[in-house]
């Protein structure tokens, strides 16, 4: 695949768990030689056997710090991610993740959509609820009104797709 020139701005995944976000983030961040942020709520759960809506709630406090940490990266995830998280676990988003995410925005934002097969990890939640997940998404960001692209089929499509939206914009 061919290198996109010195790429300036801010990526972001989002989409229900296994939906192929830090894959892809490994990825651009490689393939651009941009710097990664990490999901952060994977460092700050480990070793944990629960977790609060505070927990929820520092989660997306830090995950929001560190994708402001620099002006051109490739951001794992992002605050709709802790807005769907808080939802559905806790049934509404605390006014500190409302604010977080008000103030969040990226040069290109993709949303993955579920359509890899499930692959088991202590973090993931929702095995058989992937696709009502991720009508939440695209509910939640078409209520926000924030500009997104899709990527669904094999890791190879979801590539393509990204590298192509790249160098219309560049």
């Amino acid at each position: 695949m061919e290198k996109i020139a010195a790429f300036k701005g801010k990526i972001a995944f989002t989409g229900p768990e296994c939906s192929g976000k830090t894959t892809l983030a490994l990825w651009l961040s490689e393939h651009l030689s941009l710097p990664l942020v990490e999901e952060q709520a994977r460092n700050y759960l480990a070793g944990k056997c629960s977790y609060s809506w505070e927990d929820v709630q520092n989660i997306g406090q830090r995950q929001f710090e560190m994708n402001q940490t620099a002006l051109n990266c490739i951001c794992d995830t992002e605050m709709t991610v802790i807005r769907i998280w808080e939802k559905v676990r806790y049934g509404s988003i605390s006014n500190t993740t409302e604010e977080l995410s008000a103030k969040d925005s990226y040069t290109l934002l993709f949303l993955c959509q579920p359509d890899f097969p499930w692959e088991s990890d202590p973090l993931r939640e929702h095995p058989n609820e992937r696709a009502s997940l991720f009508s939440l998404y695209q509910q939640d960001l078409g209520f926000r009104g924030l500009k997104y692209h899709v990527l669904q089929g094999n890791l190879e499509e979801r590539k393509s797709k990204i590298l192509t939206l790249l160098n219309l914009i560049s």
